[in-house]
């Protein structure tokens, strides 16, 4: 119940923080400088948190899909799903929002960067298991194997993220050591709200998700029931 009134309010909370850090990029943080790609530099603040919100959905995937292997139910399942599919949405963001500004700054649309490359085949993965789960049964075993899949997806993670420092390449550090930092006050509030209103969006799609694969799963059950009561038909 509580759920049920939190979620709107969320709803409406970040799409106002949307509303607000677009204009917010677009009028008031500074060009970048021409090397950074200018003012396509300002896909980073979306670019960067969108891809935190990936790893975020990943680790959903991750424990829940441990959770199902260890004590199968249909809440495990619905969660790993849910963190699957929105990995594969903030992924697709990254990917797309990427080589936009790489066009700029780098001259060209894509190069297979270490990072870019650990990440195609991350959202490979994810992607994978998200159409096995849609065109195979939903009986324990292939559940049990998706959950497996999602396990092999989440723990490319790390890969993704440490791979600038391993292999090197063409993707630029911009916060932590040996990044180039953000060197105006209002880049760093940007990037602060572009991380507060990604999150926000994982969790309302994350648990939109899962809640709707619940429903269907107690629909099943209930449709399973009545079959074997003899009220329904069995398919």
């Amino acid at each position: 119940m509580a759920q049920k009134k939190l979620y709107p309010i969320l709803l409406v909370a970040t799409a106002l923080l949307f509303f607000y850090l677009i204009q917010f990029v677009g009028f008031t943080v500074p060009q970048a400088q021409a090397e950074a790609g200018g003012i396509a530099q300002k896909i980073f603040y979306f670019h960067v948190p969108s891809a935190y919100a990936m790893y975020l959905c990943g680790t959903v995937c991750f424990v829940a899909s441990c959770g199902y292997l260890y004590r199968p139910s249909d809440t495990w399942d619905a969660w790993a799903r849910a963190g699957s599919e929105c990995a594969v949405a903030f992924g697709s963001m990254v990917l797309l929002s990427g080589p936009l500004w790489a066009k700029k700054a780098w001259g060209v649309y894509w190069t297979w960067d270490p990072r870019l490359t650990t990440l195609l085949l991350t959202v490979l993965i994810y992607a994978a298991l998200v159409v096995m789960r849609a065109f195979t049964g939903d009986g324990d075993a292939e559940r049990k194997f998706a959950a497996g899949f999602g396990i092999l997806g989440t723990v490319n993670l790390p890969i993704v993220h440490y791979s600038v420092k391993k292999w090197g390449g063409n993707h630029p550090t911009v916060v932590g050591q040996g990044g180039g930092g953000l060197r105006d006050p209002d880049m760093v509030t940007a990037l602060s709200l572009g991380f507060l209103a990604m999150t926000l969006l994982a969790v309302l799609l994350i648990v939109a998700r899962a809640n709707l694969a619940q429903a269907r799963a107690r629909v099943a059950a209930l449709e399973e029931q009545a079959a074997v009561d003899g009220i329904l038909e069995s398919p």
